[in-house]
């Protein structure tokens, strides 16, 4: 169904191009590079048919001009509003080299040093080991370096509706995943604290200190930094989330006690101008200088080495204060990319070409990297003997066929015919854990169990049983998916444990929150007996 809705509106977007772009861009894509872009419009297309992508928006920055940017699908499945290139995405993790930037503009001035260490700004910053709490710079924050793995993102936002200061309060109990800069452990936490040294040196809050400083003077003037302010926007893509092998809308979440991690939402056509910022001159926008090169230098420098497969042939990966650094077919890159709930979105810099691609889309998808990688190759003038689209399309579907038979294999292994062990009223009552809190086990008014986390009447799962004493629990915001939990009884035959099972990244969105290899098993103890 939804491939015959993608088809009317594409038909719709070539026989009304107003749709799509402004007059200005068109004017440009008929110069110098049409020849180079020509079937760029019908790969697109293509793509997003075979992921079922309701929305989508790219831009592509060449010579300190915009060659291409224009949007393709709906805004929301269902509707007839088409996205253009000022609707704005949440663009996530592309979020994270702003931020660094933002820091940079602060180390331009003389307000604080890379290598400060973060209690020289936040006093109270705690974490699980005395000497690493005394000794966290700034550097490490942005680079990923401190140890201190994922507690938010994905499927979970921890402690949705609680500050920064009380999140922190929890995880100085969180144990570390890696020894403090001994290899890189990405952290989207580690990102919150270095808003809040944004916000402690420059005396205003970090979204309104990056909108000011760092998006108004490139020209994102309806991009935003904040879930809150992207509720009162207007143009706005809607997110989506394949569930059960149907592609659907979902709420939105906010993320914002964690913006610095990802809530930047942005459109093609305005990113643009970050990537400009980027390119060419660093730091210069419009011939303007907007920071000193020597910052956008230090932000883009190899901070950390990420692994390689083979060490003597594979070229360096890294990554820098907030940028993903890489290479292709010779080129050095700085990219990012990053997911919400329902958004997806890559970021691409080739600094030789003075070339940048911006993609993002209301679903989650892999078609962002057989299309940069399809631009790049345009601009490299590398012709293959396979298309992109189809490489990385048959990956995923072999991906998910994978994913899915392990999935199987979860349901095949219930134990059917058993019972919990004790009458469900008896497995109600409050729980605890130091780093993940509360959680309140509740009888529903249909007889069966409900999960409610931190308080906040709105993080809440439904429980059926499983086998034995297992339940698996049903967020009742679908974009969550479901989870595994476990009642533990003590040697009195009384229920003293809850352990649950939170999926931090699966192993496949689209066949579901499990199968998955990164997760965490939270036992919380109960309070109440």
């Amino acid at each position: 169904m939804i491939k015959k809705i993608l088809s009317i509106i594409v038909f719709t977007l070539l026989i009304s191009p107003s749709l799509c772009y402004n007059s200005t861009l068109a004017s440009v894509r008929q110069g110098s590079y049409e020849a180079k872009l020509a079937g760029l419009e019908q790969f697109i297309e293509r793509g997003m048919a075979d992921w079922e992508i309701p929305g989508m928006a790219v831009s592509i920055v060449k010579d300190d001009e915009i060659i291409f940017a224009r949007g393709f699908g709906v805004k929301k499945l269902g509707g007839n509003d088409p996205v253009d290139e000022h609707t704005l995405f949440g663009i996530a993790s592309v979020t994270k080299a702003m931020v660094g930037t933002a820091i940079g503009i602060l180390v331009e001035e003389g307000k604080l040093n890379w290598d400060d260490r973060v209690r020289d700004h936040l006093e109270w910053f705690e974490l699980s080991d005395t000497w690493v709490s005394d000794n966290v710079t700034i550097r490490d924050l942005l680079s990923h370096q401190v140890g201190i793995g994922r507690m938010t993102g994905n499927r979970l936002i921890f402690m949705p509706y609680r500050d920064p200061r009380t999140i922190m309060e929890h995880l100085k109990h969180q144990p570390f995943e890696a020894t403090f800069r001994s290899r890189s452990v990405y952290s989207n936490v580690m990102y919150m604290v270095a808003g809040m040294v944004i916000e402690e040196v420059s005396g205003k809050s970090w979204d309104l200190f990056i909108e000011e400083r760092l998006m108004k003077p490139v020209g994102m003037t309806r991009s935003n930094a904040s879930f809150t302010k992207l509720e009162k926007s207007e143009n706005v893509a809607w997110p989506h989330q394949e569930i059960d092998g149907k592609v659907q809308t979902i709420p939105r979440r906010s993320f914002d006690n964690v913006g610095p991690a990802g809530a930047v939402n942005a459109s093609a056509y305005e990113a643009a101008g970050w990537m400009k910022l980027n390119l060419g001159t660093a730091g210069e926008y419009k011939g303007a200088r907007i920071i000193d090169e020597r910052i956008m230098r230090q932000v883009a420098q190899p901070q950390q080495n990420h692994s390689l497969r083979d060490p003597y042939r594979d070229q360096l990966t890294s990554y820098g204060l907030g940028w993903g650094l890489n290479h292709y077919e010779g080129y050095r890159t700085v990219q990012h990319s990053g997911a919400i709930d329902g958004m997806n979105t890559t970021l691409v810099l080739i600094p030789e070409l003075e070339l940048g691609i911006f993609i993002t889309a209301n679903l989650f998808n892999n078609f962002r990297s057989a299309f940069v990688n399809h631009v790049m190759d345009i601009f490299m003038g590398i012709e293959r003997e396979f298309d992109w689209h189809d490489h990385y399309y048959e990956r995923h579907l072999h991906s998910k066929k994978a994913a899915l038979e392990r999935r199987q294999e979860v349901h095949d292994s219930r134990v059917k015919g058993t019972d919990h062990s004790l009458p469900l009223d008896e497995y109600t009552g409050s729980y605890f854990d130091k780093v993940y809190d509360d959680v309140e086990v509740k009888m529903g008014s249909n007889g069966k169990l409900e999960l409610h986390f931190w308080g906040d009447g709105k993080s809440i799962a439904d429980l059926e049983h499983w086998h034995y004493d297992t339940f698996r629990a049903s967020w009742r915001n679908p974009a969550m998916r479901e989870k595994f939990v476990i009642f533990d009884l003590d040697q009195n035959g009384n229920v003293h444990r809850l352990n649950v099972n939170f999926t931090l990244r699966p192993s496949v969105l689209q066949a579901g929150i499990y199968p998955a290899n990164f997760y965490r098993i939270v036992s919380y103890e109960k309070t109440d007996r």
